[in-house]
């Protein structure tokens, strides 16, 4: 079946320019940095308490969603790269089941999280520690944020399929109607109602299911989508067996990022008190870097996705030159910014005299990262609206071995050094080893016929 139009926003596909492609890029790029900064808001609302094991209670429920979101970020991945596809075959049936499908496994793992929550923070307490308070604060802050795991799940699919579909001012549109909506309700429970760690949850479950509600009304709205289809092509075999392998090789690369990002903060957190402090900062100024970075993945995963449902090379050569342009741009920016006013910027994050000093002896390492680091990150989004997984799977396990033998050679001799050189090289190496799968992309995508 084919849809009447084109709901891309603003370009023709046939060509686009610079103009265009940032007009993809901007909203992506405002949406995603959205996401850190209502961290930021929810722990200094929280902070406001006079009992400091509250702060701890909500840090540590924290961690336990952020990390069963980060496993599943596949669902926006993926939504996004078969979205984009079908609509660059103007599939209409397509277009349809790329929502569909995702959101019922989306559906599946919210329910599934709310069915085994007593084990699940159980076993996290039992794991992270902390004194009785601070575990039950946890337990009170869980307790009321897991019901709203299948809709944060959702929301991810939601997003993922404006993306792909290029309505990317509605998806963005969407992700700040939820932050904006758990701030004010954050800042309304807290501080005027005084519901303490209760409110904090009560406010991002609030936002959650009201984000599901607000996205889906404006899919209806925009008309791309209707919900009129069989069963059986919900259940078609083949399209699920590629979507579970694409999930799967997805989720595999957040274990890797994971095991990394364990292993960083634990080997920093051996050093003391002072420098794990200062790594956590430098990590959050990486965490801003690499947002800015995935705007323009995301905006380059769009045009390849659409180029490969069109079959157009041209489309996908030119994605692929301002994907490295612009990514080449934000990174000299970057480590120049970083180069300059690093001070000025780790000053913003703590007014603790050591922790800022600490901080500064390690801020060579961020002037790097863009260097190293954007072309990976660029590189995933080409690969993403491909669908071509796999290859970042790979690429990520290599990079990791990587990681571990610096790790395993460099610390015991240069410390915390050692740590930040073994990141550095684990962020070359991705982009390293990303690059070599190029031409096998190349090759699979127009030397032979594709179907989205």
């Amino acid at each position: 079946m084919q849809t009447k139009r084109n709901s891309v926003e603003d370009y023709t596909i046939k060509s686009v320019s610079q103009r265009q492609y940032l007009l993809l890029a901007i909203p992506l790029i405002i949406s995603g940095i959205s996401t850190p900064i209502l961290g930021t808001v929810d722990t200094a609302v929280i902070g406001r308490m006079p009992d400091a094991a509250a702060i701890g209670g909500v840090a540590i429920g924290a961690v336990i969603f952020n990390t069963m979101y980060w496993l599943l970020g596949f669902l926006r991945v993926s939504t996004s790269g078969f979205t984009a596809q079908a609509s660059g075959a103007n599939n209409y049936q397509e277009m349809m089941l790329s929502f569909i499908r995702p959101m019922i496994l989306a559906l599946l793992f919210g329910f599934f999280f709310i069915t085994f929550q007593q084990p699940i923070i159980k076993i996290t307490i039992s794991i992270l520690g902390g004194s009785e308070t601070v575990s039950a604060f946890a337990e009170s802050y869980f307790s009321i944020r897991i019901w709203g795991a299948p809709f944060a799940l959702a929301n991810y699919v939601i997003i993922g399929w404006l993306i792909g579909m290029g309505r990317v001012r509605l998806s963005l549109i969407t992700q700040l109607f939820m932050n904006l909506l758990n701030i004010i309700l954050d800042l309304v429970f807290v501080l005027s109602l005084n519901m303490g760690v209760q409110g904090v949850a009560s406010a991002t479950l609030i936002a959650e299911v009201s984000a599901v509600l607000f996205g889906i009304s404006l899919i209806l709205y925009t008309k791309d989508i209707t919900f009129s289809i069989s069963y059986s092509k919900i259940m078609d075999v083949h399209p699920l067996l590629k979507m579970a392998k694409v999930n799967r090789d997805l989720f595999l690369r957040t274990i890797c990022l994971l095991i990394m990002t364990g292993i960083f903060t634990a080997m920093g957190a051996s050093m003391g008190e002072v420098t794990l402090a200062a790594n956590a900062i430098l990590l959050q100024i990486h965490y801003l870097m690499a947002y800015l970075f995935g705007g323009f993945a995301n905006a380059s995963s769009i045009l390849v996705g659409r180029a490969i449902g069109e079959n157009n090379k041209e489309v996908y050569k030119r994605a692929y030159k301002l994907s490295a342009q612009w990514g080449i741009s934000s990174a000299v920016i970057m480590a120049l910014v970083m180069w300059l006013l690093g001070p000025e910027i780790l000053s913003l994050f703590t007014t603790i005299p050591e922790v800022r000093s600490t901080a500064h002896t390690f801020l060579i390492w961020m002037v790097l990262f863009p260097i190293v680091g954007f072309w990976g990150l660029q590189l995933e989004g080409i690969f993403s609206g491909a669908t071509e997984a796999k290859s970042i799977r790979n690429s990520i396990f290599y990079a990791l071995i990587v990681f571990l033998l610096v790790i395993w050679l460099l610390v015991p001799v240069f410390l915390n050094h050692g740590i930040w050189f073994a990141f550095i090289i684990f962020s070359l190496s991705r982009s390293i080893f990303l690059t070599l799968f190029i031409p096998k992309l190349n090759r699979m995508l127009f030397h032979s016929p594709h179907k989205p």
